[in-house]
Parts: C-alpha cells; structure tokens; sequence
C-alpha cells in the first residue's frame, strides 16, 4: 500500500496580497490561474500561511480595488481560514530593512520584505503570489 505525496509530507506554501486579490476579483488578470492554484493547494493538502502585515496590506487593496463590503467580507472570511497567520515580530522588521538595503536595485516594500523574512525563518520556500519580487529574491512562485 502506498501513500500519496500528500500524505508523506506537507507542503508549505506562503501566501501574498496579489494572490487573494487575484482568487476574489473575476477582472484580475490572473483569477482563472489563481483559482486554479489554490484547487491545487486544496488537493494537495499543502499548509498555507501569511502575516498580519499581507493581512493588513490586502484589506487596503480590497477597499480601494473593490470597496468595503468585499475589504468586510475578506477580514470576517479570513477569521475562518486554515491559513496560519505569522505575527512580523522586531526581529523580522530588522531582516526587512537589511534586505532593502541591501538590494537597493530592487524595489521590495517592506510587506514584501517582511513577508521573505518570515518565508526564510520558518522554512517556506514556495509563494502565492503574482509579485515577481517572491521570484527576484529567491523563492519558487507556485503555478497552477
């Protein structure tokens, strides 16, 4: 009897703003790929995590991007997710600006830079996300 990927090990995935803003609004460029990656990561069983700064950064996309029904409807939803929020502590926000200044040719924000701090610290190396900054730093952006 064999087990199935899925079941040997769990996949950890991280997940950014553009991916939840791709996954609810039907005229992003990229919902018909987003809906299909999260199918995948459904299937697979893979462990999703993001921060409370992408939290936060997302509920501000929403508002301006779709408006407040659906930046309501994102926070309510979210507080039943399965999606394990990491909390940016001190440490984080200084490996931010390290990796800001350090790549003063890019132009990662410091939810994007934050977000690679908490990737790097528990091990997660692979995103959702459409922001080609994920891919510019190192870590493998997941497709359908």
């Amino acid at each position: 009897m064999s087990a199935s990927r899925s079941t040997l090990h769990t996949e950890l995935a991280f997940i950014d703003s553009s991916a939840y803003l791709a996954l609810v609004n039907p005229h992003d460029a990229h919902h018909a790929e987003a809906r299909a990656i999260l199918s995948r990561l459904t299937e697979e069983r893979w462990r999703s995590f993001t921060t409370n700064f992408v939290i936060a950064e997302t509920h501000a996309l929403f508002l301006i991007r779709l408006g407040h029904s659906h930046a309501t409807a994102f926070l309510r939803q979210f507080e039943q997710s399965s999606t394990t929020v990491e909390r940016v502590s001190v440490q984080d926000e200084s490996h931010a600006r390290t990796v800001i200044f350090k790549y003063d040719d890019k132009d990662f924000s410091l939810t994007d830079a934050t977000s690679f701090a908490i990737m790097e610290r528990a091990g997660i190396a692979h995103a959702f996300t459409f922001d080609h900054h994920f891919g510019q730093y190192g870590f493998r952006v997941l497709g359908p």
